[in-house]
């Protein structure tokens, strides 16, 4: 093929997308340090304050299995142009939420807007590259996807510190107004392909299963297992969520395709992504809580404590991409698994008294590891699908990454919880050093489940292959011959 034929990346959409989506992420864990002060102002408890992340996490699961669908009907300037003025009406409210009960509406337009982003943003890196370049293209969009969300935490505590919550979202306002009139006025308008219909009851099913297994599983971190309206909401959540698949792999245009797990690679990508995110969350969750509960380490010490972590993060996710492109998944994974395996089997022995700078050195190693995991592993899994289940696969992705957050959070939170409680259970009167120390177990306990977790993702790294990409973007291929890998999956 000559190369002048060969479309080449549009650039300027790249750019617009990714700091969008860079404002976007930022938001997900911007408010963790804040609920301490958001809970004091508004007079509510702490199992109450927690919906200003678990609204914004519903909605998100709620919004990300249309997003294929979306991405089929509409372009990715109509698109991107919705969700950031959704994002940004939502930051407005909640920045001048004079209740709580505006805050959560104001979390919750922010988060029908995020929801987009994530899928339409995978989706152009993924087809607007040539398969030799994904690695590389993905590593920036992984730069974005964790680099954001861990100095979320460091920002917020220097600005919750100095000035208040509100100004979290103040800042947001100017800049999501720039991205707006640039995104306007740059982007360009590309027709689509596709027609894609909604189907009603594809999307009410959805709701009520991603929704209710999300619900279930943000609730069971405070209410534990045993209660009832968590058993009840992850039951229905399940039974929907299988119902919803049935329909799917019925119908002849489904809103979310998937077929895209009959492709081994993309599946071996999704389980080792999925427990990954599960012991990433650990990290993120665990740490503030050792060093603010029992250091009694200010929010700003914690976030200062993290942000080598996430720079780490932010700047090799690009090198990772890179590296990908060199040496293919099996080897990065397997390395990154087993750095990210050992030193979070470290935390698994912290003592009351353990320095700032073991913790922030191993944090920081750990980080290194996680980084070579991401990028290489999804980019490898994306490469598998044919191009028309390109939507479907970046969607499906953003819904594991939702998904497997909420259920490493509850998970290990209700660890650490019930092995606190169990070491207090003998005890009459605790004293704070017993009260420490028992939360300190369940911390440790926590972390080791965490390092179990990602030792059998590293067992499972080893199966990795590398995969010829489908040529997406080449001309001369018709659809047929695209879709032939699917078509003889179906084939007995």
């Amino acid at each position: 093929m000559s190369s002048h034929n060969e479309q080449r990346p549009d650039y300027r959409l790249i750019i617009i997308l990714l700091s969008g989506a860079f404002v976007a992420f930022l938001s997900n864990t911007f408010l963790n340090v804040a609920l301490p002060s958001i809970k004091d102002e508004f007079g509510v408890t702490t199992s109450t304050v927690q919906w200003v992340t678990t609204a914004y996490m519903l909605v998100s699961g709620i919004v990300v299995p249309t997003t294929a669908f979306l991405m089929q009907k509409f372009s990715a300037r109509k698109l991107f142009l919705t969700s950031i003025l959704l994002f940004l009406l939502g930051t407005a409210v909640a920045g001048f939420s004079p209740t709580f009960t505006v805050l959560i509406l104001g979390r919750m337009l922010q988060a029908s807007g995020s929801a987009i982003l994530m899928p339409l943003l995978m989706n152009v890196m993924i087809t607007s590259f040539a398969p030799e370049k994904r690695g590389t293209a993905m590593g920036v969009f992984s730069l974005v996807m964790f680099f954001a969300p861990a100095i979320g935490p460091t920002l917020s505590g220097f600005v919750v510190q100095t000035l208040s919550w509100h100004w979290l979202f103040y800042m947001m306002i100017p800049i999501l107004l720039i991205v707006l009139a640039v995104g306007y006025f740059q982007l360009p308008e590309v027709g689509n392909k596709y027609n894609a219909k909604l189907d009603i009851p594809s999307v009410i099913l959805s709701t009520i299963g991603f929704g209710g297994i999300l619900y279930g599983f943000s609730a069971a971190g405070n209410s534990g297992w045993a209660s009832f309206d968590v058993m009840l909401t992850l039951l229905v959540g399940i039974i929907a969520v299988y119902i919803y698949v049935m329909r799917q792999t019925k119908m002849e245009s489904p809103m979310l395709d998937f077929k895209v797990y009959t492709f081994p690679m993309y599946r071996l990508s999704a389980i080792i992504i999925g427990v990954n995110n599960m012991a990433l969350f650990s990290g993120m969750i665990l740490m503030p809580i050792f060093l603010q509960e029992i250091q009694d380490v200010s929010p700003l010490e914690t976030g200062l404590l993290l942000l080598p972590g996430a720079l780490i993060m932010g700047l090799l996710s690009p090198l990772s991409g890179k590296l990908f492109d060199i040496f293919g998944p099996r080897r990065l994974a397997v390395t990154g698994l087993a750095m990210a395996a050992v030193t979070t089997f470290f935390f698994s022995r912290l003592e009351i008294d353990t320095g700032f700078g073991y913790l922030l050195t191993v944090y920081a190693i750990r980080a290194v590891g996680l980084t070579l995991v991401n990028t290489p592993v999804m980019t490898n899994g994306m490469n598998d699908l044919p191009a028309r289940l390109t939507p479907h696969g970046s969607s499906l992705n953003s819904m594991l990454q939702q998904v497997s957050g909420a259920v490493g959070t509850a998970l290990l939170i209700t660890i650490m919880q019930n092995w606190t409680n169990f070491r207090l259970s003998g005890i009459a009167e605790p004293t704070s050093a017993q009260m420490n120390q028992a939360m300190l177990d369940g911390i440790n306990l926590s972390f080791f489940i965490a390092s179990v977790l990602l030792f059998i993702s590293m067992v499972l790294s080893f199966m990795l292959k590398r995969v010829t990409a489908k040529q997406t973007i080449q001309p001369g291929l018709t659809r047929a011959r695209v879709i032939e890998p699917d078509t003889l999956n179906k084939k007995k």
